[in-house]
């Protein structure tokens, strides 16, 4: 049995309960999910401040678990400390919006992004720049309810959502969308008939490519940069984070 731990750094147990719950609706038979909610940070990450902290929480979530996981999923698009994950982790980490845009890569020739909350237009711009993908992708459309709204109403969202999808497609050449964010899982389901090309749901492209990793066993990184740190002497940390570092 595969055995995946999703961290929502997010401290909103709700948003993880949705992201557990729609990760069940995409996993294989045979995996087993569990899932840990951020214990300090914001509610719901919507600015540069909050994805700073958020990533300290995922890094944290991570240290401090004592179960079994072949895989890790970092439940929030944008990916908050998905580099320091995958520097000290033993098993692979995936993060739900580095898994959207490599799998809207092998659909599609450009992309889009559409998700909730204002300032997630410029920070996602830069994450698909950091990725050396600029080119592919088409644009990055925001609503303005956050997540976290999103996910209290989601009724109340689906026609914005519609519309930003369709004007991927219809403005921006867009020939794959991804509707991004933790708050949002599950809607891509709803919305896939009002969208002419494929619709991602971030929480599903991130689950199979965990799956996928999990069953290869790939080896921790002996050298290099994911290799494990040195060690180093910390203050203030959890005692899990501070023995992980230490």
């Amino acid at each position: 049995m595969t055995e995946i731990l999703l961290i929502n750094p997010n401290t909103t147990t709700s948003i993880t309960h949705l992201v557990l719950k729609t990760a069940k609706r995409f996993a294989s038979k045979g995996t087993k999910l569990r899932a840990l909610t951020g214990a300090f940070g914001p509610r719901y990450i919507a600015s540069r401040a909050g994805y700073a902290v958020a990533g300290h929480a995922a890094l944290d979530a991570l240290a401090n678990d004592r179960g079994r996981k072949d895989a890790v999923v970092l439940a929030c698009f944008g990916d908050p400390g998905l580099a320091a994950l995958k520097e000290v982790s033993k098993v692979p980490v995936v993060g739900m919006a580095d898994a959207s845009i490599l799998q809207a890569c092998a659909l599609g020739n450009r992309f889009s992004i559409v998700t909730g909350g204002e300032r997630w237009k410029s920070m996602l711009e830069e994450f698909v720049a950091g990725h050396g993908l600029s080119s592919r992708l088409a644009s990055v459309r925001t609503v303005a309810p956050t997540g976290a709204d999103i996910a209290r109403n989601p009724k109340a969202a689906m026609a914005l959502l519609a519309r930003g999808c369709a004007a991927c497609v219809r403005e921006d050449g867009a020939d794959v969308v991804i509707l991004g964010g933790a708050g949002l899982a599950g809607l891509a389901a709803k919305l896939k008939s009002a969208v002419d090309v494929p619709l991602l749901d971030g929480v599903a492209c991130a689950i199979s490519m965990a799956e996928g990793l999990a069953k290869q066993k790939p080896a921790k990184a002996a050298s290099g940069p994911l290799a494990m740190p040195a060690p180093v002497d910390s203050i203030g940390l959890s005692r899990g984070l501070a023995k992980l570092l230490g």
